[in-house]
């Protein structure tokens, strides 16, 4: 999957692979297009593995979190890599400073929080804002964390 994103330039897109993975197995993510996923998280996020008692994740912290699907004859196709970034306070009320981009399979980058196509991420922070109280993070399944 590293080749599907690399073609982006985003330095977090050719390197979160060696962040820390905090699911055991790819999971099903229903909010992520029905597809299989992974959840990384960068080095300054340790935090991330308390899950609901993470808390407030400190400013420059990176989620990145690659997705495929398979297909009924066992085919796989890469899905988006989503990435979070926690900005300043003041980048973006709406989504709680987080900066969101999707980088698409081959390395287009189909939007960016307050970039190119922020209109178009507005759905990843609608959706994140229902956990505004634990700081838009929503968390993988307990039977497949990393504990």
């Amino acid at each position: 999957m590293k080749a599907a994103y690399a073609g982006s330039e985003l330095p977090a897109a050719k390197s979160y692979q060696i962040w820390p993975r905090y699911n055991t197995v790819p999971y099903v993510s229903d909010t992520h297009g029905g597809r299989y996923v992974n959840n990384y998280a960068s080095y300054n996020a340790k935090a991330y593995g308390k899950y609901e008692d993470a808390g407030e994740m400190p400013v420059g912290v990176l989620l990145a979190k690659d997705s495929f699907s398979v297909s009924g004859d066992g085919s796989v196709s890469h899905g988006p890599l989503f990435l979070m970034e926690k900005m300043p306070a003041g980048f973006n009320e709406a989504s709680g400073d987080w900066k969101y981009t999707m980088v698409m399979p081959g390395g287009q980058i189909f939007g960016v929080t307050n970039g190119d196509n922020s209109a178009g991420m507005n759905f990843c922070y609608e959706c994140h804002m229902v956990a505004e109280d634990m700081d838009s993070l929503m968390f993988l399944p307990e039977n497949v964390r990393v504990k």
